[in-house]
C-alpha cells in the first residue's frame, strides 16, 4: 500500500468506521450484559475462546504459511463488525444484543487482541523471523487509541444530541461501508502480485472458518437455550468480523502488508456466506406446514 493510504488513510479509515459504532451506543447497551448474562456470556466465550482455538486448527491442518496463519488468528481475535448488526437486521435477530455485543467485545479486544496475535508469533516465530512485528506495549496503545477513543467520541456526541446523532448515523453507515471495501480494495490491490497465491492458500480456510464461527455463534447459544433471534445475533456477531480493523492492525500497527491479507480475503468472502447462513437460520426455525384438516394420517 502506498505511504499516504498506510500512515493516514487506514487509521482514518478504521475511525470513521469505529466513531459510526459509536453513534449507535449508549451506557444501556453495556447494563444489557446485566440483564441477559447468558445470551451475551455464550456469544463472547465462543468469540473469544472457541474462535481463536478454531482457526488454530485450521491453519494447523492445512499448512497454512506462517505470516498467512498469524494473520489468520489476527482476524479471529479481531471482534464483531457494525456490518453483523446489518445482517442481524435482515434475518430478524436481536439488534440489541448485536449492540452490546460489538460494544463489550470491542473493549475486551484492547486485552485479548494482543494476547492472541503474541501466542500466535510465539509459535510461528522462527518461520515469520522478524520479531519487530509483535504487538508490545507501545502497539497495545495504538491499539486501545485505534478501537476505543472513536467509539467514545461517538458516544459522547449521542448523549450530547440524540437528534443529531439519529440524523447522522445513516450516512457514517454509508460512509463505513465504503471505506470497508475501499480498504479491502487497497489490501488486496498491494499484494496483487501474489494475491491468486494467497487466495489459493487463504481462500479456503478463510471460508471454512466463516462457515464454522456462524455455525459455532448459532447452535451453541441455541444449545444453551438461549432464545432464536438471540441465536442469529450471536451468529453473525461471531462470524462476521471487523475487517478494516485487522488490516489496520496488521498494516499500521504492525507494518505487515502481507498479515493484512487474510482479514482482506476474509471481508470478501464473508458476506455470501453470511448470507446464505440467514437463510437457512429462517429455513430451520421456519413453522411445520399445518396439515390440511381432510388429509388422511
Amino acid at each position: 500500500m502506498g505511504t499516504a493510504l498506510t500512515s493516514v488513510g487506514l487509521p482514518v479509515a478504521l475511525a470513521v468506521v469505529m466513531f459510526g459504532l459509536g453513534l449507535s451506543l449508549t451506557v444501556a447497551d453495556f447494563a444489557r450484559v446485566l440483564r441477559e448474562p447468558r445470551a451475551v456470556a455464550v456469544a463472547l466465550a465462543t468469540q473469544l475462546v472457541l474462535l481463536p482455538a478454531l482457526c488454530f486448527g485450521l491453519v494447523s491442518v492445512f499448512d497454512l504459511d506462517p505470516v498467512l496463519a498469524v494473520g489468520m488468528l489476527l482476524l479471529a481475535a479481531s471482534p464483531g463488525g457494525t456490518t453483523a448488526n446489518l445482517f442481524s437486521h435482515l434475518f430478524r435477530g436481536d439488534v440489541a444484543l448485536n449492540i452490546t455485543l460489538t460494544a463489550v467485545n470491542s473493549v475486551l479486544a484492547v486485552l485479548t487482541l494482543p494476547v492472541v496475535v503474541n501466542l500466535a508469533l510465539a509459535v510461528y516465530a522462527p518461520a515469520v523471523g522478524d520479531g519487530s512485528v509483535g504487538l508490545e506495549f507501545g502497539k497495545v496503545a495504538q491499539v486501545f487509541a485505534i478501537v476505543l477513543v472513536p467509539v467514545v467520541l461517538g458516544m459522547l456526541v449521542r448523549r450530547w444530541s440524540p437528534a443529531f446523532a439519529d440524523r447522522a448515523d445513516r450516512p457514517v453507515r454509508i460512509v463505513s461501508a465504503v471505506v470497508l471495501v475501499a480498504v479491502i480494495a487497497g489490501a488486496l490491490l498491494a499484494e496483487r502480485e501474489n494475491l491468486g497465491g494467497y487466495l489459493a492458500d487463504v481462500g479456503l480456510i478463510a471460508a471454512l472458518f466463516c462457515a464454522g464461527s456462524l455455525t459455532a455463534g448459532y447452535l451453541l447459544p441455541r444449545l444453551a437455550r438461549v432464545s432464536y433471534r438471540q441465536a442469529v445475533a450471536s451468529a453473525f456477531e461471531v462470524g462476521i468480523h471487523n475487517s478494516t480493523l485487522a488490516i489496520t492492525i496488521a498494516v499500521t500497527v504492525m507494518g505487515s502488508e502481507r498479515l493484512a491479507v487474510p482479514a482482506a480475503v476474509y471481508g470478501v468472502i464473508m458476506f455470501p456466506i453470511a448470507a446464505v447462513a440467514g437463510w437457512l437460520f429462517t429455513r430451520a426455525h421456519a413453522p411445520a406446514p399445518a396439515k390440511d384438516a381432510g388429509s388422511v394420517s
